[in-house]
């Protein structure tokens, strides 16, 4: 059974989170190498800049939100296939910045490697 987490990056770190994976473009505030202590920063999954400023966190566009970041994912095949790999091969643990842990692009990233995953 495949477990794909999602976690804010200023989170403690715990041995259940698996492989640490840092999916934000930009390095969170404040933050040391040591304080993320990320396996891996992937900044290719990460939303577009101009998709990120479109979106803003407003939950309204939510759903548009995710059809654009899944359509940049689909031409990502290269990074995607590494966050598929890492997840079949134990438990992944995406890490991003954001305040709002109910709308943001871990999320919606979670999401898309979940549907793939099944296909």
């Amino acid at each position: 059974m495949l477990v794909i987490r999602t976690k804010r990056v200023y989170e403690a770190v715990h041995p259940e989170d698996g492989t640490r994976v840092l999916v934000d473009r930009i390095w969170p505030r404040g933050m040391t190498k040591d304080d993320v202590r990320a396996d891996l920063w992937l900044k290719d999954v990460a939303p577009s800049s101009d998709l990120r400023q479109w979106f803003h966190h407003d939950r309204s566009k939510w759903e548009a939100f995710k059809g654009r970041y899944f359509l940049e994912l689909d031409a990502r095949p290269e990074a995607v296939g590494r966050l598929l790999d890492q997840a079949r091969r134990g438990r992944l643990t995406l890490l991003f910045s954001a305040r709002d842990t109910g709308c943001n692009h871990a999320l919606a990233l979670k999401e898309y490697l979940l549907s793939t995953l099944e296909t």
